[in-house]
């Protein structure tokens, strides 16, 4: 490196120590710095660029429709059933006779004709009990020894809901009239009735020969 021309005022000693310190000293590159970086003293650190946005999007859900769920609509899963008891039929049928086994037999088999019969479908439990007791009472009176009593075996709208309802009522009530006073009184037998007679439906009651 060449040595600078000293300026006036200044001495041999200051230009032989400037020489010396330039001496190690390396030239930057032209560009390599910002304005503001020579200004401030400091290299200037560049902002990070922004990264792009990511391609893969969260999975939409797809939006229920109002439609598709309305007060008062059915699920299309049935509701489970809610026995409150046993089935009155089975329990009817598993009970011990009360009539000989011959007339016994012939009267799970159809094979006796009702004498009289009473429909109770589609009556509510204030009305049929009243009609019951009547018909049964005259029944008796006229010596008759087996009749029918009909109650329907209820429909499935009975199943379900927040308070469950007994599927049947009636069919369910009418062997508990039965076995309480005034009908057990005169009562000596109830079986479920041959379907050829309605089935579990109806039942066939076997009354006591009058005094």
């Amino acid at each position: 490196m060449s040595r600078r021309r000293h300026k006036p005022g200044q001495s041999p000693e200051d230009i032989d120590l400037w020489t010396r310190a330039t001496e190690t000293v390396t030239p930057l590159a032209r560009g390599s710095l910002s304005k503001g970086a020579l200004m401030g003293g400091t290299t200037a650190h560049q902002a990070p660029h922004p990264s792009p946005p990511s391609t893969s999007a969260a999975p939409s859900r797809e939006p229920q429709s109002p439609q598709s769920f309305r007060i008062g609509s059915r699920s299309k899963t049935p509701p489970p059933r809610h026995d409150l008891q046993p089935d009155i039929s089975a329990a009817l049928r598993a009970a011990p006779p009360r009539v000989d086994g011959r007339t016994h037999q012939r009267l799970k088999a159809g094979k006796l004709r009702p004498e009289g019969r009473i429909d109770l479908h589609g009556m509510t439990l204030a009305q049929a009990h009243p009609v019951l007791v009547r018909f049964l009472t005259a029944a008796h009176v006229d010596r008759k020894r087996l009749v029918l009593v009909i109650t329907g075996k209820g429909k499935d709208r009975d199943d379900g809901g927040v308070m469950p309802l007994r599927r049947g009522v009636l069919r369910h009530q009418v062997p508990h009239w039965l076995h309480t006073p005034p009908l057990s009184q005169i009562v000596l037998q109830i079986t479920p009735a041959h379907y050829r007679h309605g089935g579990d439906g109806a039942y066939y009651v076997y009354l006591r020969k009058p005094r």
